[in-house]
């Protein structure tokens, strides 16, 4: 039976232990030059609807270093539900390649691709999801020798697909993740009582220094994502006090580790001095990124049988 990441609780826990295990071994071999062709002769499809830096970069040379081979399909190849049916699209790739990663606007596509899908389908970023940074995240925060059960995530910013994929590792991981954000900006209140309905800590709250209190993580994003630009000169009225900064940063754990998915505003969400603060791992996640989505690609591939 085939196997999808379309979001995280798509995984177990169990399954996502092993996934950071293997993305351990294939990292290892990679620093030590030892070939890892787990996906030799392998092809995967990208369908990006929205542009991409470290999602494309990090699928396309992991396919290569696993041995396999990516195409990059631009918004203008395909034009999802306009050239054709998502279902013909589908159905069309699944004859040719062995595997799909798909960057859509709209969950709903993604989950159509799916269903109509053969062959594994990767969620690379929807308006909804976005589980491969948070695996990646989650991967990194276990390199920093962070126990995942015990720890608190604190997220400043807006509660947007970022914030629902980190909400939902918090199901399989039970940390507490807290999220500061300005009214009308919440997370999808839907997914938040089922996150919290299957067991994940979460506390939605406007104030950051709440969210922030005695936290060991601190994550934001930025203000404005992708679709959204029409919104930008608003949003950076609303979200003025929701930046992760000196001051901000005293308020968590001593040792508290400053994430961010790029691409970062600096200066809005963050500020460079956290950026390039002794606390910040945020380089350590945009390369993890190629590391973590090697082993799920290998790890879907497998399970899947293909």
């Amino acid at each position: 039976m085939k196997r999808d990441l379309l979001r995280l609780v798509d995984l177990t826990r169990d399954e996502a232990n092993a996934v950071f295990a293997l993305a351990t071994e294939i990292k290892t071999a990679l620093r030590s030059g030892k070939p890892r062709p787990l996906l030799a002769g392998k092809t995967l499809a990208m369908i990006f609807e929205k542009p991409s830096l470290r999602t494309r970069v990090s699928f396309e040379t992991g396919m290569f270093q696993l041995g396999g081979h990516a195409i990059y399909l631009a918004p203008w190849d395909i034009r999802l539900g306009e050239r054709e049916t998502v279902a013909d699209v589908a159905r069309n790739l699944a004859r040719v390649v062995d595997m799909i990663v798909a960057r859509t606007f709209r969950h709903a596509v993604l989950v159509e691709l799916a269903a109509q899908s053969k062959i594994p389908v990767i969620n690379g970023l929807t308006d909804l999801h976005h589980p491969c940074q948070v695996l990646a995240d989650l991967f990194t925060l276990v390199e920093h020798r962070r126990k995942l059960d015990e720890i608190k995530v604190a997220f400043i910013g807006d509660g947007n697909n970022l914030v629902h994929s980190w909400m939902e590792a918090a199901v399989l991981f039970p940390f507490t993740f807290a999220v500061a954000c300005p009214t009308g900006y919440e997370p999808n209140t839907g997914l938040v009582a089922e996150c919290q309905a299957r067991g994940a800590k979460i506390e939605v709250t406007t104030s950051v220094t709440d969210a922030v209190r005695s936290a060991d993580v601190l994550y934001t994003d930025v203000w404005t994502s992708m679709g959204q630009e029409e919104e930008t000169a608003v949003r950076r009225d609303v979200f003025a006090g929701y930046q992760i900064n000196e001051d901000v940063l005293r308020h968590a754990a001593k040792d508290a580790l400053v994430m961010h998915c790029l691409p970062a505003h600096r200066g809005e969400e963050i500020t460079d001095a956290v950026i390039e603060g002794r606390q910040s791992i945020i380089f350590d996640q945009a390369e993890n990124r190629l590391h973590l989505q090697k082993a799920l690609m290998a790890w879907l591939a497998r399970e899947s049988g293909k």
